[in-house]
C-alpha cells in the first residue's frame, strides 16, 4: 500500500497538516502525509483546506494555491515556506489547516499497492462469509495495516496482507480476501 496520500474530498486528496509556525521567517512544520518525495520541493503547490467537509471547488482555483518556495526535512516533519507567507504571523495563520491537491495530481501507485483514499468505501467480501461491509478506514498497528470494515452491527480490523488478499476492483469498488477461520469472530467489535 502507498502511503501518499489521505483523503481530502471528493476530488481533493490530503497530503500534509500545517502543524504550527517555525522561527520568524513564514516557515512553517507540516506532517506530511505523502511518500511523493516531490510534493513539497520548491515549485509544487497545494490548496488550503480548513474544513474538509466542505464541498471544495473542483478543481480548484489556481489563483488560491499555496506554492512551496522552499523546504527541507526537519525533527520528522517537514519544514516549509509558501510564497506570500513572509513572517511568523502569516504562518501562525496556517496552523492546523490542511494541504490538499486534486487527484489528478496523485501519481499513479505502483503495481500492486493502493492509496488509501482509494480503499475507503470499497465492500470487502470474504470468500466464506461474503458481504463483510465497507472499509472506512485504515489503520497501521506496529504490526502492519488493517482495514476497518463497519457494516453498522460491527466494527472488524482485517489484517491488509497478501495472504489474506484475493483481489482488489477499484473500478468495482471492492475487495476480496479469503480469511482464515475463527478471525472475523475473534477480531469483531460491536459499533
Amino acid at each position: 500500500m502507498a502511503a501518499d496520500e489521505g483523503r481530502g474530498g471528493d476530488d481533493l486528496i490530503l497530503v500534509g497538516r500545517v502543524r504550527r509556525a517555525h522561527g520568524v521567517r513564514g516557515a512553517v512544520l507540516v506532517e506530511s502525509l505523502s511518500d511523493n518525495p516531490a510534493r513539497f520541493a520548491a515549485g509544487s503547490h497545494m490548496w488550503l483546506r480548513e474544513d474538509l467537509e466542505a464541498v471544495p471547488p473542483s478543481p480548484p482555483d489556481p489563483a488560491d494555491a499555496l506554492v512551496v518556495t522552499q523546504s527541507q526535512e526537519h525533527s520528522g516533519s517537514m519544514m516549509v515556506w509558501f510564497e506570500g507567507v513572509a513572517d511568523r504571523d502569516a504562518a501562525d495563520r496556517l496552523r492546523g489547516a490542511d494541504l490538499v491537491v486534486p487527484t489528478a495530481e496523485v501519481p499513479p501507485p505502483a503495481d500492486g499497492e493502493w492509496y488509501e483514499f482509494q480503499l475507503v468505501g470499497c465492500r470487502v467480501h470474504d470468500a466464506a462469509e461474503g458481504d463483510l461491509g465497507t472499509v472506512s478506514a485504515l489503520v497501521e498497528d506496529g504490526g502492519g495495516l488493517l482495514l476497518i470494515v463497519e457494516d453498522g452491527l460491527r466494527r472488524l480490523p482485517i489484517p491488509f496482507v497478501r495472504d489474506f488478499l484475493v483481489e482488489v476492483d477499484l473500478e468495482a469498488q471492492r475487495i476480496d480476501v479469503d480469511l482464515p477461520p475463527g478471525l472475523i469472530e475473534a477480531c469483531a467489535s460491536g459499533s
